[in-house]
């Protein structure tokens, strides 16, 4: 199989969808791999270690595009790249369809094979392509609104971890998931006090049991989060349904509960975002305000440390990656109920039905396209 890989184009978007081990891998089970000239400098992986491991660097996106039967990026193609999509091309990213009706309804009229690493799911409900990232983004999460509580960047003027004599920094983590337990991580490590809610009582259990005993659990309420408005100094959005669109937990009224500084930091951007009030920032221009309050919703949050991210993320996609190129698409995802899971559209056909539902468009079954 012939299997391309553009340089990404999203505002500072630094990640690579491929390092050039994985390069070295594909080569060995017998594909070619075209990279785009620079792909992965923003990793700090050069055009020649990529030559060395095997792929061919090619001057012209367009000619990647055109070649490859598929596609391996780490954020969903935008408006400029629609027109490269070709029909049975394999698009293996991420691509959160809920979120964007436009994006949908593109690759829809493209007629290619879209799968999601985020809707990729094991028998127990974990999303392993989504997990690495999470990791990253829950970790920043608690950085960047540490740095955003600084007053000069139009914070309170809290520091997260306090001193002796003054307390420290109340963080609310909204979901108790992968992202929200590695923002509460970081959170209570600079010192703060951190309360994590959320709806699963199990989940609460374990994470009371686990967690450092700064960090409190509160189960996921409106009238808890109310509660909690007034005081609190950061509130981390971290919450996940699948391949859907993020449930509103902050309405724009709420705002007025919270005092002047206060900094709201929107991991499920990316599903729609978890505040009413929330819309996408870039890295370039992170944050805005509304009643006096931060808004940090960065849609691309761990492509601001992309030596990291890029090496969590393709450690679990390159096996998904050998699959697809090994067997053709239909065949992996016949033998994998993990990859057949990441299948959102295939040939024109929505087959997840949470991004069907987000749109008011039609769906049909996932088996239908692979007989």
């Amino acid at each position: 199989m012939i299997i391309g890989v553009p340089k990404e184009i999203k505002p500072q978007e630094n990640r690579v969808a491929i390092q050039p081990g994985g390069v070295m891998l594909l080569k060995r089970n017998g594909h070619d791999i075209l990279i785009e000239k620079g792909a992965g400098l923003g990793s700090g992986f050069t055009d020649e270690a990529y030559k060395n491991a095997g792929a061919t660097i090619i001057d012209d996106v367009e000619t990647v595009w055109q070649k490859a039967e598929m596609i391996m990026k780490v954020k969903e193609p935008i408006a400029v790249e629609y027109p490269r999509i070709r029909e049975g091309q394999v698009l293996f990213t991420y691509f959160h369809f809920a979120a964007d009706e436009a994006l949908t309804k593109a690759i829809v009229e493209s007629k290619c094979i879209a799968i999601a690493y985020e809707t990729v799911e094991k028998a127990d409900r974990s999303l392993p392509l989504l997990i690495p990232m999470s990791e990253v983004a829950g970790r920043m999460a608690a950085q960047e609104g540490a740095k955003y509580l600084e007053k000069p960047l139009g914070g309170r003027g809290v520091l997260m971890g306090g001193i002796p004599g003054v307390p420290p920094a109340n963080v609310l983590v909204l979901g108790g998931g992968i992202v929200g337990v590695n923002a509460a991580k970081i959170a209570a490590g600079m010192g703060a006090n951190t309360t994590i809610m959320d709806i699963n009582m199990a989940r609460l259990r374990y994470l009371d049991d686990v967690m450092p005993k700064n960090i409190t659990t509160l189960f996921s309420s409106e009238a808890h989060i109310r509660q909690m408005l007034p005081t609190v100094d950061l509130i981390i959005g971290a919450v996940l349904k699948p391949g859907a669109k993020a449930p509103h937990l902050i309405t724009k009224d709420m705002l007025k509960e919270m005092r002047p500084g206060t900094v709201l930091v929107d991991v499920a951007i990316d599903q729609g975002g978890c505040f009413e009030t929330s819309k996408p920032t870039t890295h370039e221009n992170p944050i805005y305000f509304i009643d006096d309050v931060v808004h940090y919703c960065v849609a691309n949050m761990p492509g601001a440390v992309p030596y990291t991210s890029t090496l969590g993320l393709t450690n679990v996609t390159l096996p998904y990656a050998v699959a697809l190129a090994n067997k053709g698409w239909k065949q992996a995802l016949i033998d994998d109920p993990e990859l057949k899971m990441g299948l959102n559209i295939a040939n024109g056909t929505i087959v997840y039905d949470d991004v069907a539902e987000a749109f008011g468009m039609s769906w049909e079954p996932v088996e239908t396209v692979l007989n």
